[in-house]
């Protein structure tokens, strides 16, 4: 029986919804009232983990899971040694470098050197400034980074942007984009090259879905 790891979050519907296509129903992870983290599809050919969205590779790259759907964001940043299949052109956002509108930096080489910035993705954020040789420090924060310029702790963040709604209502800006995320269809790469439980069959039912 394959096991796929399945994305908490934004990526979770559009998901659950594919695997319909393909016949197979994890939709009870959209309950609300249902708070089991495993579940078998009805038709007894599949099961599904439900996890939070940086896990997603590691359950894949441990063996725990066959195949799993993450953004391309968390393998940047974690790069993990799992097999990227394919681009299933959903959940699309954009990693990127934003400072305070009400600053003078309008590009990443611009800030000062030896400055902060904050980011839930410290080695993508790392590569970025590593790659334009300006020495920055990288502050780690887990949610809210756009509290670093707000409150002086930062000059920059580096974070995902989708509407760019979230740094307009705080007062932010994008100055640099790094690169452009959307959700990747990942597979354990001895599983994929032996195909085990016929899994190359799946994996060719999802080429023809995408859009």
């Amino acid at each position: 029986m394959i096991t796929i790891a399945l994305p908490k979050g934004a990526l979770l519907k559009d998901s659950i919804n594919l695997f319909l296509q393909l016949g197979l129903d994890f939709s009870a992870f959209l309950d609300k009232s249902n708070r089991q983290l495993q579940i078998t599809d009805p038709t007894d050919t599949a099961r599904a983990l439900l996890v939070r969205a940086q896990d997603v590779p590691v359950y894949v790259e441990y063996g725990q899971a066959q195949l799993g759907i993450v953004g391309y964001d968390v393998l940047r940043e974690k790069q993990p040694e799992v097999a990227n299949l394919i681009d299933l052109e959903f959940g699309y956002c954009r990693l990127s470098v934003a400072v305070p509108a009400s600053s003078s930096y309008r590009r990443s080489v611009e800030l000062p050197p030896h400055g902060r910035v904050a980011s839930k993705f410290v080695n993508c954020a790392k590569e970025h400034f590593d790659s334009i040789d300006l020495p920055v420090e990288i502050v780690p924060l887990s949610g809210s980074v756009e509290l670093g310029p707000i409150t002086g702790m930062s000059e920059a963040i580096v974070d995902l942007v989708s509407t760019g709604k979230t740094l307009k209502e705080n007062g932010l800006v994008e100055i640099d984009i790094l690169y452009e995320s959307s959700a990747r269809l990942i597979a354990h790469p001895l599983s994929y090259r032996l195909n085990r439980d016929n899994l190359n069959d799946l994996v060719a039912k999802f080429k023809n879905l995408k859009p």
